[in-house]
Order: structure tokens, then sequence, then C-alpha cells
């Protein structure tokens, strides 16, 4: 792909995304989510393999079908009330196009099936934006609405994301579609608890953001699309490996890592709210994400690939150096000890 698309896609993306989280008004939000749109379509496209032209064909379909819902939203309030402005929305018809047209945005499920399908044809550092900046100004549209929004709806999808997240990733073998259903289960944890405190919302977003993108700057690294290629990585990086095998823990909600920090607050917050059962069934739910989490970190680093020879540790290493990469890591693995600082952040 031409450096200068490149270049003007992403200062693309990060138009759209600002534009989006600093607005007041429903059609500069509208606006922004629309230039995000068209800025990643040429990245998932750019390969210009079958299923890359089909992944950007079924992206494209859905986003414009929930941009058309959100403006539609924005409008039908704009109409009974006379305001655009987003913290204003409180017409329960708009409220309720709203929730539909963010949750296809986002790939909450039932509206899902088209991000796993969408990950699966791009490259990993397509998915990396996909999964992770794309859902930050949707995420941020139902922090800011949060209060106008109806509870029972957002657990009814809390609730579907996480079972179908979990149970639709068990059978997979590519790397990019466990990440994909690993993404809608933790959005149901997110939608779960988004009335009730919407800062929790955040950062939970934030620690998944670094969680995911800590795996997939390592998959990158180790060119690893597949389980059958994952069990030989490290050979190669052996360290790398390591450090994956935890960051997938960390993913996965297991103490003392810092993906544990937003389950165990999700969990405390919605018992407070005397929603026992809901925090109970997401709680079971998650040990579905539990298993293939622990069958990546097994391929990771504890099976061995068929080979004769008597010394599996592969010589000729790569000396390349990926500080983005360490940094992720590092913050997806050990964050837990901050957080009262993290909690007492405004």
């Amino acid at each position: 792909m031409n450096p200068q698309a490149k270049l003007i896609s992403a200062l693309s993306l990060l138009l759209g995304t600002t534009i989006t989280i600093s607005s007041n008004h429903w059609m500069m939000a509208w606006i922004g989510l629309e230039i995000n749109t068209l800025a990643i379509l040429p990245l998932i496209s750019k390969s210009h393999h079958p299923r890359a032209i089909e992944a950007s064909t079924k992206y494209f379909l859905v986003q414009a079908t929930a941009s058309t819902l959100l403006l539609f939203s924005s409008m039908t309030n704009a109409w009974f009330t006379g305001q655009w402005d987003i913290f204003q929305l409180t017409h329960p018809t708009s409220c309720m196009l709203l929730t539909t047209a963010l949750s296809m945005k986002l790939g909450l499920a039932p509206f899902h099936f088209w991000f796993p399908e969408v990950l699966q044809g791009s490259s990993l550092t397509t998915g990396l934006l996909l999964a992770t900046l794309l859902k930050f100004p949707p995420t941020i549209l139902f922090f800011l609405t949060s209060s106008s929004l109806n509870p029972t709806l957002l657990l009814i999808l809390a609730i579907t994301s996480t079972t179908l997240g979990g149970w639709m990733g068990l059978n997979q073998t590519q790397t990019r579609k466990i990440l994909a259903f690993s993404s809608i289960s933790h959005l149901g944890w997110m939608a779960a608890i988004l009335i009730y405190n919407p800062k929790l919302t955040l950062i939970t977003f934030y620690l998944y953001f670094l969680t995911t993108a800590a795996i997939f700057s390592t998959l990158n690294t180790t060119s690893t699309l597949k389980l059958s290629s994952l069990m030989i990585t490290w050979t190669k990086f052996p360290s790398l490996t390591t450090a994956l095998m935890l960051t997938l823990l960390s993913l996965a909600g297991l103490p003392p890592l810092t993906g544990f920090l937003p389950k165990w607050l999700i969990i405390q917050e919605l018992t407070k709210q005397g929603l026992t059962i809901v925090a109970t069934t997401i709680a079971l739910l998650s040990l579905l994400g539990l298993f293939f989490y622990l069958r990546l970190a097994y391929c990771a680093t504890i099976t061995l690939p068929p080979n004769s020879t008597n010394y599996m540790k592969q010589w000729q290493i790569s000396k390349s150096t990926a500080t983005l990469t360490a940094t992720f890591t590092t913050l997806s693995i050990m964050l837990l000890p901050l957080s009262p600082m993290i909690l007492a952040i405004p």
C-alpha cells in the first residue's frame, strides 16, 4: 500500500475519533464515525485478496446501516424534543434506536456476526485497529448517553454477548477469530455495568485496549495466524511467547494480572446494585472464554511441534526490538498493584 495512502488513513482515523469523542452535537458525532469508516476501508482491502474485499464490503454495509440508524435516532429525538445535544437524548424510541446503532458499530451480540468475519479478512495490524481504536468512539457515545439508556435492554445485550462470545470461540483455530469472540465477550461485560457505573465501563475499555493491543502486536511480531503456527513460535521467540501466555491469562481475568481488576470491580458493582444473578451469570459464562485462552496459552508455551531432531530451539533468532509490544505487554500484566491509583482517577 502506498505510504501516502497509509498516512492519510491514519490521520483520518485520528481525526474521526477526535471529532466524535469531543462533540456535543449528534451531527458532528455522526460525521466523525463516518470519517472512521471511510478511513479504515482501504486498510482492510489493501491486500486485494478476495477475503479482504469481502471483509471490507461487509464492514461498509454494517457500518453504513448503523450510521443510518444513529442519524435517524438523533433526528427522531430532535423532532420530539427540539434538541440535537448528545446529553439531551430523552425520547424512548431514540434511546432504543441509538442502543441498536451503537451495538451494531461495536459488534455486541446479536449484532456481532460481521465482526469475526471482518477481523479474519484483515491483517493483524488492521485487526488491532478494528478491535481497539474503532471501538473507542461508540463506547464514548454509550458513556455520554448512559443515563438515558434502557437498563433491561443493555443487560440482555450483555448476557447475550458474554454467552455467544465465549461459546462461539470454543472451536476456533484462527487466532483472529478467537480474539474477535474475545472482544464480543468483553463488550458484554462493559454493557452490563454501563448504566450503573459508566466510569467503570471506561476503565474496563482502557484495560481491554492495553491487553488486546499487547496480544495483537505479539502475534504480529511472530506472524502467527492460527493455532498450528502458534505451536512453533516458542522456538523463535521463547521470551515473547512466555509473555504472550501471561497476557492471555490477563485477558481471561485471572489474578494477580491486570485483567482481573475490571472483572472484579464489575462483579462487585453489580452485587451492590442487587444484580447478584446477573453477576453470577456473566462470571460463569466467562469460564467459556477461559477455556480458549488456556488453549492458546497451552499451544504457545507447552506443546511441541513434530520434529526429528534433538534440539528444538532455533539458533537463528531475529534480533529486532519491539518496544511497543514490550510496553503493552508489561502494562497488561502488572497494573493490578496500581488499582487504587487507577480508581482514584476522576
